[in-house]
This record gives C-alpha cells, sequence and structure tokens, in this order.
C-alpha cells in the first residue's frame, strides 16, 4: 500500500515520439519532483508529445499546475505538445480557473488524446532531409 503522499508515475511509451505518463495520487509540492523528473526524461529521450493522464489525481496545488506549464512550454519548444486526459471535476476546476485548460488540451481519455496526437502528426509536412526538430 502506498503512502498518503506519495505519488506513482508509469510510463508508456506508444510511438518513439509520443508517451502516455499515467500519475496518480496527490500532486503537490513534496510529490511534484517525482512527475517533473518523469516528464523531463521524456523529453530527454525525444518524446515531443506527452499525455498526462490524470484520472488518478485527487489534488492538485501550484507546484502540480508549475509543473504542467513547464512540460508544456518544453514539448512547444520541439514542436510537440503535452495533452491532459481524464482529468477529475476538481483538478479541471483549478485547471480552468488559472487558465491552463485555455492553453493545453484536456480530452476526456488518453486515447482520445492520443488520436489528436496522431491527427496532428498526419498533417505536419515532413522535415528536409537531415534535419530533426531538435536542432533547432
Amino acid at each position: 500500500m502506498s503512502e498518503p503522499n506519495e505519488l506513482n508515475v508509469e510510463v508508456n511509451v506508444t510511438e518513439p515520439e509520443v508517451a502516455v505518463v499515467t500519475v496518480s495520487g496527490d500532486l503537490d509540492g513534496e510529490t511534484g519532483t517525482s512527475l517533473h523528473h518523469h516528464l523531463a526524461n521524456q523529453i530527454v529521450h525525444g518524446r515531443r508529445y506527452l499525455v498526462l493522464d490524470l484520472r488518478a489525481v485527487p489534488f492538485m496545488d501550484s507546484s502540480g499546475l508549475n509543473i504542467i506549464i513547464r512540460a508544456s512550454n518544453e514539448t512547444k519548444r520541439l514542436d510537440g505538445s503535452l495533452h491532459l486526459a481524464a482529468v477529475s471535476d476538481v483538478v479541471l476546476r483549478l485547471l480552468d480557473l488559472t487558465g491552463i485548460s485555455v492553453t493545453t488540451p484536456v480530452h476526456a481519455s488518453p486515447e482520445d488524446a492520443l488520436a489528436e496526437i496522431v491527427s496532428r502528426q498526419a498533417a505536419e509536412p515532413e522535415p528536409a532531409e537531415g534535419f530533426h526538430p531538435a536542432q533547432r
């Protein structure tokens, strides 16, 4: 059984540039560092598109919001995106109040988020030969 302030993070790489990060537990100042390290690790390993499955996050404070903003900015810098999925009503209210839900896509499920990522990737022009987006 996990501790009350323990945050569990599972990562599933679905494609070379896409990962679904499933989070469970309270996301606050004590637990947020773990999520930040997982997200940063995915970005370092070439994941430009991240889906953050928050269905099992009953509480999030400003530390959690900061992690989401930082991850969103990093993925955008790499011409990717961060998508939030299966957000609880309590967390969604916080995202709405802070405006994050306007700048970061929120989906009903991780599958919906992945479908949007796939459609966006299909619409992207192919990079020039020898060019990689991380080289910018």
